[in-house]
């Protein structure tokens, strides 16, 4: 049969498989799920964005952890979790359901978040960091896999562009939240970052009801779930260098929190860090629909590799411009990386790889994504007390170059081209 002949070279775009099918709904020209799915990412990230400026903050200053124990518990949360990533994204794809997963993920997550509220030790904030990241490992596989499932081929670009804008929308208007509520509960210390956890819950709650009412999600159709029950159909050896050469990447891609902590001490006060972070997130959200819509005319590489040196970029202006002008610069460059690589990532993964191994396919990205994390903040965090605060961020700029290297050299730009023209 033809679906077991090899690609015509070693990175063919989409191995053969099932096509998508047809998009029976659409609001504003947009799959309604990827529309849904972007709504119910966008209240979820204003409740985990309302914590990420105060995280720091309460984790060092409230609950007496040092530095190296805040890279323990990124790290930890993140890597305890990737292996879940694997089997929900398998698990997924043998079951032929998505919607399961993310309700379950979503809601396991709004409720780890509200109880950090109470959380009176750094261990026990330990546990309900791992618990939150538990429940994003289930849901992130076979939510990526249900908007590649929803969207047309020579729409991907746009589809995960809209995607990470409306995610990343939101992921702007926790961080202003937080600031508008801790100029009123900021005198307040411990209590007020407690009182802002709590508040978190509602717009996780918000997400789950959209994500209950308005996605829909028919199981795989019976010859793909076949297919994967017998895993025979190989995700490809383009995959394959994919993930090697982002995970290269990945290990000098420590927390977001070093950065904020960076900022504090080049002379920006909570309230202001809380608005640096805005202005990241709002730069990020504007970018990743129109640099969507340009990846599907001109290809994911070319994005992708300018992504790797774009955080090279931001994590050297961190290093070597430890002043506020050098930190809103680095901010500001993190944001072009963010916008050229989240959405393209996916949407790479999606054309390499065969529909009825999508989310199989994304739960292995994920989850070396997350195995990467551990590594990256725990040599970030020891880096930040033993060598200094510069050394983490050196560290990261240098892997990036690595990256961008090896993705240049294993997934030439070139190579998309010609597939496309063909």
């Amino acid at each position: 049969m033809q679906d077991d002949k090899p690609a015509a070279g070693p990175d063919a775009v989409t191995p053969p498989s099932p096509p998508p099918p047809p998009a029976s709904r659409t609001i504003a020209g947009f799959p309604a799920n990827v529309v849904a799915l972007g709504l119910v990412s966008f209240f979820t990230d204003i409740s985990s964005e309302m914590l990420v400026p105060v995280m720091p903050l309460f984790i060092t200053a409230t609950l007496g952890a040092s530095v190296a124990s805040l890279g323990l518990i990124e790290g930890v949360a993140e890597c305890t979790a990737s292996a879940l990533r694997v089997i929900s994204g398998r698990v997924s794809d043998r079951l032929g359901h998505r919607k399961p997963f993310l309700t379950v993920g979503y809601g396991l997550s709004g409720v780890c978040k509200a109880a950090m509220a109470v959380a009176a030790t750094w261990p026990a904030l330990l546990g309900l960091r791992f618990g939150d990241r538990v429940g994003k490992a289930l849901r992130n596989p076979p939510r990526d896999a249900l908007i590649a499932d929803s969207t047309p081929k020579h729409q991907l670009g746009r589809s995960f562009g809209l995607h990470r804008a409306m995610d990343t929308f939101g992921a702007a208007l926790g961080p202003l939240v937080t600031w508008w509520l801790l100029g009123r509960w900021g005198h307040l210390g411990a209590e007020g970052y407690r009182r802002i956890f709590l508040l978190s819950a509602v717009p996780s709650a918000i997400a789950v009801a959209v994500l209950l009412l308005l996605v829909r999600a028919p199981r795989i159709v019976a010859a793909a779930r076949a297919a994967v029950a017998v895993p025979t159909t190989p995700l490809g050896p383009a995959f394959r260098r994919f993930l090697a050469v982002d995970v290269v990447f990945q290990l000098g891609n420590s927390s977001n929190a070093f950065l904020l902590l960076r900022a504090q001490q080049t002379g920006f006060d909570a309230g202001q860090v809380a608005l640096v972070y805005l202005g990241y997130n709002l730069l990020a959200a504007a970018l990743s629909l129109p640099l969507g819509r340009l990846a599907d005319r001109v290809g994911r590489r070319p994005l992708l590799l300018a992504g790797y040196l774009f955080y090279a970029l931001a994590y050297g202006a961190a290093a070597f411009s430890p002043t506020r002008a050098g930190t809103l610069a680095a901010w500001a460059l993190l944001a072009l990386h963010t916008s050229l690589s989240e959405g393209q990532a996916r949407s790479l993964i999606a054309e390499l790889v065969p529909r009825e191994r999508r989310a199989t396919a994304f739960g292995a990205y994920h989850g070396a994504v997350g195995a990467a994390l551990l590594p990256a903040s725990l040599a970030a965090g020891v880096l930040w007390e033993r060598v200094g605060p510069q050394a983490p961020f050196a560290l990261g700029a240098t892997l990036a170059i690595a990256a961008a290297a090896l993705f240049a050299m294993l997934l030439p730009v070139a190579a998309e081209r010609e597939t496309r023209h063909a």
